[in-house]
């Protein structure tokens, strides 16, 4: 019986540890300007395994806490992306970015050609 329970206590914690070693924290940068682009941003972050999402308008910068198992970096920011806001790796769709309200409509890089 006791080797039973010490046997099920072990399982517990490899599986314990196995979901927190999942758990990961990254810093995106995202152009935007104000109230409006963070709420859009941390609504179009909050995908599917992604459990925290925070924007920062004077540093542009977003912090995502994400199930590494559920959902990559790249998936976040293609969503973010696609929200009408630029990353750096990813660019929004020019239709997008002009439905944007005129107070979100922040610098953008040119394309180099």
């Amino acid at each position: 019986m006791k080797s039973l329970k010490l046997l099920l206590m072990s399982a517990c914690t490899i599986l314990s540890v196995s979901v927190f070693a999942q758990t990961q924290t990254d810093s995106i940068k995202v152009s935007g300007n104000c109230g409006m682009c963070k709420s859009r941003i941390e609504k179009a972050a909050k995908i599917d395994g992604v459990t925290a999402a925070a924007w920062v308008a004077d540093t542009k910068m977003l912090t995502v806490t994400f199930d590494a198992s559920k959902v990559s970096v790249d998936q976040i920011q293609q969503k973010v992306a696609a929200a009408g806001h630029d990353t750096d790796k990813y660019k929004s769709e020019d239709k997008v970015y002009d439905k944007l309200p005129g107070c979100c409509h922040y610098d953008r890089k040119k394309a180099d050609k």
